[in-house]
């Protein structure tokens, strides 16, 4: 009996029709505005249908012989220019009838949306504004009704930069060479919230773990004393790389 369960199951599944699958990469570019104190999302104007004239992430349809992360390269700089960046693949968002171009009564065309996301300084980061129109920064806090599910993938990528900035060195592949403790500790308070730590406990325990190196060299920025240069250290970051809350 069990066994004819299975086969009947079986013939059912191979009957189904298989998706017709259309694979997308969609970017969550987040840019650090330090001065203000706030973390800004790319977004782009849709110049068409479905969702015309709706914000939406930057995306695009990989295209033949295209690799996933060279598509959400291509996406970073047909935007911004910028020579530091982190960017990693966040998720792949897939769920039936995401995109209204699905037929809703069958496995017809589906569209798949691989997420990246990527991490830039405000103030380094310049706008490809010739290019493409409807192109501009939103603070995260104020997002405008978005095309798609591109508010979940946003929500999502958020969370994800929050938790990757606790225990690993994404803040280093955005800062420059050379950069004071402040700078790192704002960038950390705009995304993680100013209450995550004082910046005098986050700077002693920064220091102590060793893999911050001293320069030599000092900088004036504003009124205030000369600051220290500092530059992160790969090889003593090591021993650290897999254990959580390294920076809280």
């Amino acid at each position: 009996m069990l066994l004819s369960n299975q086969t009947s199951c079986t013939n059912s599944i191979s009957k189904g029709t298989l998706a017709n699958f259309k694979v997308g990469v969609d970017n969550v570019i987040f840019s650090v505005d330090t001065a203000r104190n706030r973390l800004l999302v790319l977004l782009v104007m849709r110049q068409q249908e479905p969702f015309l004239n709706f914000w939406s992430l930057p995306g695009t349809l990989v295209r033949q012989g295209e690799s996933l992360e060279d598509a959400a390269y291509r996406i970073m700089a047909e935007k911004i220019r910028v020579s530091n960046l982190y960017l990693d693949q966040l998720y792949t968002f897939g769920g039936p009838h995401r995109d209204p171009r699905e037929k809703s009564n069958s496995y017809g065309v589906r569209y798949l949306s691989v997420s990246y996301f990527a991490l830039v300084r405000f103030e380094e980061a310049e706008l490809i504004t010739n290019k493409v129109a409807g192109t501009a920064w939103h603070p995260v806090k104020k997002i405008p009704e978005l095309a798609f599910d591109h508010d979940q993938i946003i929500n999502y990528g958020h969370k994800r930069l929050k938790n990757k900035l606790e225990y690993s060195p994404v803040a280093f592949d955005v800062l420059p060479e050379n950069f004071t403790l402040n700078e790192l500790y704002q960038l950390y308070a705009t995304v993680l919230g100013e209450n995550f730590s004082d910046y005098s406990n986050f700077r002693a325990r920064l220091l102590k773990l060793g893999f911050l190196l001293d320069t030599g060299s000092k900088v004036c920025r504003g009124a205030g004393r000369p600051a220290s240069l500092y530059k992160f250290d790969a090889q003593a970051f090591a021993p650290f790389k897999d254990k959580p809350l390294v920076f809280i």
